[in-house]
């Protein structure tokens, strides 16, 4: 990630430093990876995804986050499942966080969900 951040001109190295350590204060159990050739966030599966562009920075919280914070996100460009916030804007970084926070706890109610549904399989005949 650090190899990825340093490419960029310094204004918007500064941008994506700022989205790592508000994705890190929202899940500072999540790892960082590169998939896609862009950062990753992964907590037991990918959490989200940030990258930036000629002019916009681009997030890919998953089609679920976008739609539980779409009046939040009316006033973006938006696709299925990633935004894209104008450079030439202040970067939304609370939006950011509270849109992390949700995956981590969608994450951990898919997590929960498998765990107790694995177990199912087992019970009932000994």
């Amino acid at each position: 990630m650090d190899a990825y951040i340093a490419g960029f001109p310094p204004e918007i190295r500064a941008v994506l430093e700022e989205v790592r350590e508000t994705i890190h204060r929202a899940a500072p159990e999540a790892t960082e990876a590169i998939k896609y050739q862009i950062p990753t966030f992964v907590m037991g599966g990918n959490l989200v995804h940030f990258a930036a562009f000629k002019k916009h920075l681009g997030f890919y919280p998953t089609p679920s986050a976008i739609r539980a914070f779409a009046r939040e996100l009316a006033g973006y460009q938006t696709a299925k499942g990633s935004i894209q916030f104008p450079f030439d804007q202040p970067i939304p970084f609370p939006l950011i966080q509270r849109m992390v926070e949700f995956r981590v706890a969608e994450m951990n109610g898919m997590t929960s969900a498998k765990s107790r549904s694995a177990g199912r399989g087992r019970r009932g005949k000994v």
